[in-house]
């Protein structure tokens, strides 16, 4: 019963705070703003495209990228050929937008390839690769995407934003963990009133968690507000109608939302152990501020420093950025989310034990 009224006086303490709540529901707002905002400048466009692809075999996934782009007004016009290097000359110099090649009896092999040949310095044909890597998600895990600019560019509007988005991401749900976290515990031990709780009957694993899971449950808010911004502005980013939405690809969104709901907890456990030492609010938010910088700094160095290696998947926080922007460019790295998510909920359960050890020793909680 104890453990039960630690649980309801956190949610009670939250959901009697309209500003706490609005602090949760901001990140997916701004998220949703802002990337909507910059996927209409880098998609925008005065007239309807009519793109000229090239097509090397067969598939109906052709059938869903015209849907695509009938979504958006556009049209596609598609070419047979077998002649790789003519259609390859042809999207070099602006003749066609690009160029699908796709394996042997594509739509029955249970693992398919297809390739894509564009041209990323053209505005154009940059947006079909958009908009066909967007499309080409409704068949999931069953193929693989290669894509080669035919120019040696990059996409770089869309690669930037979606190496940026996770980094966003982080720091929205690092601030919403830390304006719950802080005040409930170091708030209460600068107050006398954590003191209080520990003189019961009460376990100190009970206290921990019944700390923790409730703050981590709260801090979820701010984290599905992050996942439905993004969710909801990605069609926006890729140059396609909100229509569209379901075909970004539903295991993208499954393992982005897995991959925020394993840091929340991971993020809320690491603040309260460092409020539990911390003898004020004051002292708590300079060591947090600390770790939020160096979380920042993980994730930039995912963004600008590309292929750092499987080894990523053992840093946690670091782990989540890699995985997710990997998800966000077109790939789907499922075993590296999944180990990815494993380490960040292992962690989380070692720090909620140094929690309960840190509540059990006086010298912590009384500075004596």
């Amino acid at each position: 019963m104890k453990f039960l009224a630690l649980i309801k006086k956190e949610f009670h303490r939250f959901f009697h705070d309209p500003r706490l709540i609005v602090t949760m529901l901001l990140p997916g707002i701004v998220i949703f703003l802002l990337y909507s905002v910059l996927g209409e400048a880098f998609n925008g466009k005065a007239e309807a495209r009519q793109y000229k692809v090239y097509l090397m075999g067969n598939s109906a996934v052709t059938e869903v990228i015209s849907a695509a782009a009938k979504e958006n007004g556009d049209s596609v016009e598609w070419l047979k050929t077998d002649d790789e290097e003519t259609a390859r000359e042809a999207v070099r110099k602006g003749e066609a937008a690009a160029v699908l090649k796709f394996s042997e009896n594509f739509d029955g092999a249970e693992k398919g390839k297809v390739e894509i040949l564009y041209d990323a310095s053209n505005e154009a044909s940059a947006a079909f690769y958009s908009l066909a890597s967007a499309a080409l998600n409704v068949y999931g895990m069953r193929f693989t995407v290669a894509a080669e600019s035919v120019t040696g560019a990059d996409a770089l509007g869309v690669q930037i934003l979606c190496n940026i988005l996770p980094l966003l991401i982080v720091a929205f749900v690092f601030s919403a963990c830390m304006s719950v976290t802080l005040e409930s515990v170091a708030g209460e031990k600068e107050r006398g009133t954590l003191a209080t709780i520990l003189v019961t009957s009460a376990k100190r694993s009970h206290i921990a968690l019944g700390k923790i899971f409730p703050l981590a449950c709260i801090s979820m808010l701010g984290a599905l507000s992050s996942f439905l911004g993004t969710a909801l502005s990605m069609p926006k980013l890729m140059g396609l109608s909100l229509n569209m939405l379901g075909t970004y690809g539903f295991w993208n969104y499954f393992f982005i939302l897995l991959l925020i709901v394993s840091v929340v907890p991971l993020i809320v456990s690491l603040i309260a152990v460092v409020s539990a030492y911390s003898r004020s609010v004051k002292e708590a938010s300079a060591y947090t501020g600390m770790l939020m910088i160096l979380s920042l700094v993980l994730t930039l160095v995912a963004t600008f420093v590309p292929s750092l290696g499987n080894w990523t998947v053992a840093i946690p926080v670091l782990n989540a950025v890699v995985s997710m922007q990997a998800l966000l460019t077109g790939t789907l790295p499922v075993w590296q989310s999944l180990v990815s998510v494993s380490v960040n909920f292992a962690l989380t359960a070692v720090l909620v034990l140094v929690m309960t050890m840190m509540l059990s020793d006086e010298r912590v909680m009384f500075g004596k």
